[in-house]
This record gives structure tokens, sequence and C-alpha cells, in this order.
């Protein structure tokens, strides 16, 4: 049995307070949040937090990481906002991005022209890898 916690503040201090439409009602003593059930729901596993945060700071859009990496664009949102992220200010560069395999990604590589005048960097994303470049808008 998983252990009950406040679903505001994830206190174990709480207390019932009646009952509400045949369920038990019950106040947190650290937040004064009033709840009725304990929320289970489904847990998004770190490694997609952390990964949608850096796809997130290097320049991809909410629904960019949602197509790359399958959670909702809402999640990402919702984790910029409780994380507290800023991105930085970069008006000069534009990042675009590639999903490739092993062998497309040592091609990628064999050929010098593909990294002129930009930044790169590669990142695991299952038995993918995303290549994240930047380059200068033209003027």
């Amino acid at each position: 049995m998983s252990e009950k916690k406040c679903p505001n503040c994830s206190s174990e201090n709480f207390v019932k307070s009646g009952i509400v439409n045949k369920r038990q009602r019950y106040k947190c003593k650290d937040c004064s949040y009033y709840f009725t059930v304990f929320k289970e729901g489904k847990k998004i596993s770190d490694y997609y937090v952390n990964k949608a945060l850096q796809l997130y700071l290097e320049g991809l859009t909410y629904r960019e990481i949602e197509r790359v990496l399958g959670v909702s664009h809402v999640s990402v949102l919702n984790w910029v906002k409780k994380y507290k992220v800023k991105r930085p200010e970069r008006t000069n560069y534009h990042p675009s991005y590639k999903i490739l395999n092993a062998a497309e990604l040592a091609n990628y590589f064999k050929d010098t022209e593909n990294l002129k005048g930009s930044g790169a960097i590669v990142t695991e994303l299952g038995d993918k890898f995303m290549l994240i470049k930047w380059e200068r808008f033209k003027d």
C-alpha cells in the first residue's frame, strides 16, 4: 500500500475532516488544503522531465518536445513553470533538430560541411539520437 500524502504539499500531517459525497474528507495540517482522495495518478519518469527541460533550454517549442518525447506539451509547460526554467535570449540563433539512428549519426559527422558555421549537441532518445544544431540567422 502506498503512503498517504497531501496532494498539495506532499505532507503526511493531515486529519479527517468530515465526509463529502460518501467519501472521507481530509485536511492537511501544514497547508490547510482539503482533499477527499489520495491521488495516485501516473508518474512520468524523471528521465523524460529532465530531457524535456533540456530540449526546452535548447530552443525547441512545447509542441516539438511533445512530438519528440511523446509527452504532453501541457506537461512540459507545467514543468517549466514548476522548476522556474528560464530560456536565455538568443535572437540571432535558430535551433534545428534531427532524429537519427547510430549509423545515420556517424554518416552525418563524416561530412564536415554539416558542422561549419554552427554549434551542435547530441543527446540520447531511447535507441535513437537527437542532433540539435544552432545556425545564425541570415541577414
